[in-house]
């Protein structure tokens, strides 16, 4: 029996090149990831901040209004969240409650070099919920 050993020079290396471009296609995953999900953590983070703000709202500090209460509330809030301040920030009355209301975005790299930036755009009105709301 006799054993054919096909050897072709154009296959030779094909692991090497397959290993770089497995590794190089899992850095760009863990760059994107490692720029986009601190700006998605801020965001929802914001968004739990600014539900805490109306609800402690309803009961004024002393000496101020219902909407400057939210309304320093959410600002402290931006500061310790990282969000821009050109932000959009509404505070309103609405029957029997308040309401915030931002808009903000923020532009996210997510290949190296500046080749492609995700533009993270957050849009969140935030009312108080729950046993709060109900009729008596």
């Amino acid at each position: 029996m006799s054993v054919v050993i096909n050897h072709r020079k154009s296959e030779d290396g094909s692991a090497g090149v397959k290993l770089v471009a497995v590794l190089v296609v899992l850095f760009l995953i863990g760059y994107a990831g490692f720029n986009y999900i601190p700006i998605a953590y801020e965001g929802q983070s914001f968004k739990q901040d600014m539900q805490t703000a109306v609800v402690q709202g309803m009961a004024p500090l002393p000496g101020m209004t219902i909407l400057d209460t939210v309304k320093v509330k959410v600002q402290k809030a931006m500061v310790s969240n990282n969000i821009p301040a050109d932000a959009i920030v509404q505070v309103k009355q609405i029957p029997n409650s308040v309401q915030a209301h931002v808009v903000y975005s923020k532009q996210v790299s997510m290949l190296p070099f500046g080749i492609y930036k995700y533009n993270y755009h957050f849009d969140h009105t935030a009312t108080p919920t729950g046993f709060l709301m109900k009729d008596n």
